[in-house]
């Protein structure tokens, strides 16, 4: 990393520091007096623009979307794989209103989880599964009657780019009960913000977004194969924009049977 490059990242982190810590402090006090979706803008998408803004201007990160079209008039699931910070900037400013399903211990950071409470978070506790499914349900469920985007990260973690988690059932659970689709979201966020360090890489991040899917029919079998499908989606998504290795090839068949 060369010195200029570093100056650039103290600045950006600084400048971003500074912004949300003036950006909560204000919603504090213009928030409570908003309606659900115009203190969602007011919070969210208006400062996770000026992240992005940022992340151009002193990172020179910018990003590409492809299959804008996809994107359904009616708020439904959506479910991205999970690399960076960069794409909870993102799809929270690209979708609105949105609510996502983070630790519940993310709300009692000072300002920003104060912030955060307010816009209608689904906040878990990940030591206990079987309590925060049931809150997954209950709360998605009742955010997405009020038309509001759900977003859940499957792989319950940021993974690292060149690796894809496991897909829990959660979010395509959601879906089947709620009578609507998934919205899957594919990205190489990772290869530019990695995982960990802070280091970032200038270039484009590609956004995929593809076409709604469906359950087939309702219970566990149709959640099963609906997330069996977001996920081979999402991985052939990632090995087409060269996030993940080819595919192992098939082995080749024998023509000759053994006696």
């Amino acid at each position: 990393m060369s010195i200029l490059q570093a100056i650039r990242i103290f600045l950006f982190y600084l400048l971003l520091g500074t912004t949300a810590l003036l950006w909560c402090s204000l919603s504090f006090f213009i928030a409570p007096f908003l309606p659900f979706k115009a203190r969602y803008r007011f919070i969210n998408v208006y400062w996770c623009r000026c992240a992005l803004w940022l992340t151009k201007v002193f990172l020179g990160i910018r990003y590409e979307v492809k299959g804008a079209e996809n994107v359904p008039d009616q708020p439904c699931v959506i479910q991205s794989n999970h690399q960076s910070t960069w794409e909870t900037f993102f799809l929270s400013a690209y979708f609105s209103p949105l609510s996502q399903v983070l630790k519940r211990e993310l709300l009692y950071v000072p300002f920003f989880g104060w912030a955060m409470a307010m816009l209608r978070p689904i906040a878990i506790d990940r030591d206990n599964p079987k309590a925060a499914l049931k809150q997954v349900a209950a709360k998605g469920d009742e955010l997405l009657k009020d038309n509001v985007w759900v977003l859940i990260f499957p792989e319950g973690t940021r993974v690292p780019h060149g690796t894809i988690g496991k897909f829990s059932r959660s979010g395509s659970a959601l879906a089947v009960n709620a009578a609507l689709p998934v919205l899957p979201i594919a990205h190489n966020a990772g290869k530019f913000w990695p995982k960990i360090g802070w280091g970032k890489k200038p270039g484009v991040i590609t956004v995929v977004i593809g076409e709604p899917m469906y359950a087939e029919g309702s219970g566990p079998r149709a959640i099963a194969d609906l997330n069996d499908r977001v996920q081979t989606w999402n991985e052939k998504t990632q090995r087409e924009m060269g996030s993940l290795p080819p595919a192992p090839e098939a082995p080749a068949a024998n023509d000759q049977i053994a006696v």
